[in-house]
């Protein structure tokens, strides 16, 4: 079965056709990162006008360069939540209209469980049945949780953030820094080769009345909005220098210390998790790219004698290959609850 997902729930425009959830055919990601940076973050109202002027082109690359035409297109795809309300309705309208249009069944996903599920698409894929039972760090620009996956469909949230997410983090700290947007790799960038003993920030500590409300453990949980106080703090005591030379300096050390407390942050639920769980580890989402994380992933995963995993980079940003996968693996709404489905921006994974 040939898949045909389409992804914009926020500002990445994607269109992918996967073959029986797996095999990737085409993977077309239209990025508008230039478009937001100048004002250091997603527009919402920019972000689905950019979806509208370049959705069409996107598709289309992503047929043809799948070596198909439309009609060995068996089924279209789409993520229905959560992300950005007025985005996903760009996406939503196009897959339904193609449906529509070829007579085609329609599958909306949770965006969420798209990127779970991405560790299992593309030529250097696990294998489902290896992995589960696995814990999976879901780590991106909008979303930072921990799940136990018990199965395909089966998800126990283990722990989430209780305010920013990561990325949102590496967003803001290279803002206050002067690296530009997107946060992530900016930072990364400006950490390499610096010591990050020099300048040690706080590593968030959920309150533990707040994750009892939520009915989680609090040694799951993340917090990063003591962080992004902390960098601004220190450089409100500490300005940077006005020579180049030395700001540049600065802002590495910098940068590789708000890197570390980052990465810090995540490691240390994903680790009681290991400790509890003690089964295979995984990371997904466009936070996952970064090196260092990953590095403390594996070494994490290793120490207790588990397998890590982590989406081939292609398919860790948001992507449509993750989203027709998904479906080709026959999760999502289908048949007539697929063509009612509006954007739900505060879709909770496990929903379907």
């Amino acid at each position: 079965m040939k898949v045909l997902g389409i992804e914009t729930s926020c500002d990445e425009t994607a269109a992918a056709v996967v073959e029986d959830g797996r095999t990737v055919l085409s993977n077309v990601v239209y990025s508008q990162a230039a478009r937001h940076a100048p004002f250091g973050g997603v527009v919402p109202e920019l972000a689905s006008r950019c979806h509208l002027e370049a959705l069409p082109e996107v598709i289309a690359r992503a047929v043809r360069e799948s070596g198909s035409d439309w009609d060995r297109i068996d089924k279209i795809a789409v993520t229905y939540g959560p992300g950005l309300a007025t985005s996903l309705l760009v996406g939503l309208a196009a897959a339904k209209g193609l449906a529509l249009r070829l007579n085609r069944p329609l599958a909306a996903v949770d965006h969420i469980e798209a990127h779970i599920y991405s560790i299992f698409v593309g030529p250097n894929a696990r294998r489902l049945e290896a992995m589960i039972p696995y814990i999976c760090l879901v780590v991106s620009g909008g979303h930072t949780c921990l799940m136990l996956v018990e199965g395909l469909g089966r998800y126990r949230l283990l722990g989430q953030t209780l305010d920013d997410a990561a990325g949102e983090a590496f967003d803001k700290g290279a803002s206050l820094l002067g690296l530009g947007y997107p946060g992530g790799p900016a930072i990364q960038s400006a950490a390499a080769g610096c010591d990050p003993s020099l300048v040690r920030f706080p590593r968030g500590r959920p309150r533990k009345e707040i994750c009892r409300t939520a009915g989680l453990d609090p040694v799951m949980c993340f917090s990063f909005s003591g962080l992004k106080t902390a960098l601004l703090y220190h450089l409100r005591d500490n300005p940077l220098p006005e020579d180049p030379a030395r700001r540049r300096q600065a802002v590495g050390m910098l940068a590789v210390g708000y890197q570390e407390a980052i990465v810090d942050a995540l490691s240390r639920p994903c680790e009681k998790a290991l400790a509890k769980f003690r089964r295979p580890l995984s990371a997904a989402g466009g936070v996952s790219l970064n090196t260092r994380l990953r590095e403390k992933l594996a070494a994490l995963a290793g120490a207790y004698g588990v397998p890590f995993a982590a989406a081939d980079p292609q398919f860790c940003g948001d992507n449509a290959a993750m989203v027709a996968g998904l479906a080709g693996a026959g999760r999502g709404l289908s048949g007539e609850a697929a063509f009612a489905a509006d954007a739900t921006p505060d879709l909770e994974t496990g929903e379907i």
